[in-house]
């Protein structure tokens, strides 16, 4: 179920965001990735677990940088950010105990980068949204 309903709502956000124009502004998908890896951080400090908040923090920081570099250079950079954070996803527990994190979580947000990975991609290279910053 985490797989389906992450998969959908990544679909229909980024078909929302197109319809009413707002990926055109070359921040949308910087900032939807500096969510989506800022939220294990989220888990953690709901776990209460100090320690992992420091290494969750650690972690979304390079996510954040790239996708800040990709807002500044490339919005190709933040299609590798969005398909990274869905590989990390598929690892967390192994790499990193978070007790803040629903169970489901992990494959909800995995499908929810993957998708809007494609999504974004498929956006630059149809010329829909460029992918370099002008």
């Amino acid at each position: 179920m985490a797989l389906l309903v992450g998969a959908l709502l990544a679909f229909l956000v980024g078909m929302l965001a197109t319809v009413s124009g707002m990926d055109l502004d070359r921040a949308f998908y910087p900032t939807v990735t500096m969510v989506v890896a800022s939220l294990y951080a989220l888990f953690a400090v709901m776990g209460a677990s100090t320690r992992v908040l420091v290494l969750e923090s650690l972690v979304g920081a390079v996510f954040i940088a790239v996708a800040v570099s990709g807002f500044r250079s490339s919005l190709w950079l933040v299609v590798v950010a969005l398909a990274g954070h869905g590989v990390f996803d598929l690892g967390h527990g192994r790499l990193l105990s978070n007790p803040g994190v629903p169970s489901w979580w992990p494959a909800f947000c995995l499908t929810y980068d993957v998708v809007a990975s494609g999504y974004l991609a498929w956006l630059l290279w149809s010329g829909r949204v460029r992918a370099l910053k002008v």
